[in-house]
Order: C-alpha cells, then sequence, then structure tokens
C-alpha cells in the first residue's frame, strides 16, 4: 500500500436538533480534504421522524464521498410500536443502501456491527445488545476480507462492558470485543456518548482499540462539536478530533467511557407514554 488514506468518523447529528452550522463546516471540509469514505455511526436523527429523515437523506445524498452508517437507539420508530417491529428501518427510505454498508478500500476495510436492536428485556432499550446474529455477521465479513486487510469495525454504542447487572452500557460487548481482539482488527468506531475517545480496553485475547466521535448536534455534552479523522498510512492510524473551537486534540477526548451515557433531555423533549417505547434518555439525576 503506497500513501495514507484519509477517512472522516462522525457521529450523533441528530437531525431535528441538529447544528447547521457544523454540518456546513463538515461539509465544507468534505470537499476540501476529500477522504475515502466517511462512517456515520448512528443517531442520524433525533426522535425518527419523516422531516426528520427527510433532512438527512438530503445532507448525506450530498456528501461528495462513499457513505457507511450505523442504526442508532434514535432511529428507530419511537412512538409507532407496529412499524418499530415489522419494518424498523422503513423511514431511511434512499438511505438504507447505505445502511450497515461495508466500504472496502486498499488495506482497510469499515464493517458494520449492529448494536440498535428493535427490543430488548430492560427497561432502557436505549443501550446497545449484540445479538448472536449481528456479531456472526460481522465476524463472517471480516474474515472474508482479503489477506492483510485491516478492519475498522464500525458501532454506533461502545463495546465496553461496565460489569454491572441490568445497566451494562452494551450487553454482548464483552464477547464482541474479544471475538474482534482474535481477528486483524484495527479499531472499533462508535459514537453514542457525544464525545470524542480513542482507548485501549483488554480482553481475554489481547487488547481492541476503541475510537469513539463526538457529536454534530445541539446536544452536547462536555466537549463542543466534532468530527474525527483517521489517518491510515498501512501501518498505524492516527485519529485527530477536529472541533469548531479549535480546541487540541488531546483535549478533546475523554479518558474512559461512562457507564451511564446518555446526554440530558432537551427541555421540552415528549416522554413516551405508559405502554410505549421507553423513552430513549434516562432522567437527569
Amino acid at each position: 500500500m503506497t500513501g495514507e488514506t484519509l477517512l472522516f468518523h462522525v457521529s450523533d447529528i441528530h437531525f431535528g436538533l441538529e447544528n447547521n452550522e457544523a454540518l456546513d463546516w463538515f461539509s465544507s471540509e468534505v470537499v476540501r480534504m476529500r477522504p475515502s469514505a466517511i462512517a456515520v455511526t448512528g443517531d442520524l436523527t433525533m426522535r425518527a421522524r419523516a422531516r426528520e429523515f427527510a433532512a438527512a437523506k438530503e445532507w448525506v445524498g450530498a456528501l461528495e464521498a462513499p457513505v457507511t452508517l450505523d442504526v442508532g437507539n434514535h432511529d428507530m420508530p419511537y412512538f409507532n410500536l407496529i412499524e418499530r417491529f415489522v419494518d424498523p428501518y422503513k423511514r431511511f427510505g434512499r438511505l438504507r443502501e447505505v445502511v450497515e454498508r461495508e466500504i472496502d478500500l486498499p488495506g482497510i476495510a469499515l464493517v458494520p456491527l449492529k448494536t440498535a436492536v428493535r427490543a430488548q428485556p430492560r427497561f432502557n432499550w436505549s443501550k446497545g445488545w449484540v445479538t448472536g446474529r449481528a456479531l456472526d455477521r460481522c465476524l463472517a465479513r471480516i474474515d472474508a476480507l482479503p489477506k492483510g486487510t485491516r478492519a475498522l469495525v464500525t458501532v454506533h454504542h461502545p463495546l465496553r462492558e461496565v460489569g454491572t447487572q441490568g445497566t451494562a452500557l452494551t450487553r454482548g460487548g464483552s464477547n464482541a470485543l474479544a471475538e474482534l481482539a482474535k481477528r486483524d482488527v484495527l479499531g472499533v468506531l462508535s459514537g453514542h456518548v457525544h464525545d470524542a475517545f480513542d482507548i485501549m480496553e483488554d480482553t481475554l485475547h489481547g487488547p481492541v482499540r476503541m475510537i469513539g466521535a463526538g457529536t454534530l448536534s445541539q446536544r452536547l455534552r462536555s466537549t463542543p462539536p466534532s468530527f474525527n479523522e483517521l489517518h491510515w498510512d498501512g501501518a498505524d492510524l492516527r485519529v485527530c478530533v477536529r472541533n469548531l473551537e479549535n480546541i487540541e486534540d488531546d483535549a478533546m477526548k475523554i479518558d474512559d467511557v461512562p457507564e451511564d451515557a446518555h446526554p440530558p433531555r432537551e427541555e421540552g423533549e415528549p416522554v413516551a407514554p405508559v405502554g410505549a417505547v421507553p423513552r430513549t434518555d434516562p432522567p437527569v439525576s
């Protein structure tokens, strides 16, 4: 492999509460820097409303680079339970073509792993779950890559487990990380926490690098709107966090993934009625 491959990693755009200044800035950087591919790691919308998806389709469609899109918990139908269970991706429309899309580049591939599910046996459905079927599909894709090709796995929820019963951030995350450690995986790209990070997670089969992107929405947590530049030279992957306020790279990265990784609810956001899909953000304590 010769030269360097540039990838953009962006997450949690939340159309409906998007930051238009940040979106315009990101789009202009795509035009200026011409990345080989863009990974959008979930939560494209705020409440999976038709108008939010319409805006998202227009924006994604104008990006001048191949895009792969992971589904986030906010992208599943919120109040329409029938649609959520029967056809949860219906509102993606033409965006279905890029949902969980594998992108193969010289020496490196973006391989999706689904973590957002229709339902799970705990009240907070906003948290991640790696099912056996989703993991098997991801591993099969990795195993089918040409010899010497490194995989960057894309997910919405960070796979780090916190070891607590019932409140783990992503169920099945520890097992998924252990299986990925057995393979030639360069890292796992995720979103959900609205802050950037770049950490190593130990597993029984060795360490796995976990890379999180911030948000381009108004739902900020501890850092300004940002996205990740990923530079791959065939041997090393360098991560640079770009942000609107030009804060230094290291200062933009949180040290670890919090157990309860949810931004606070915006004033005026609806709460799901009794019997409907549980709300995706816990109350602020």
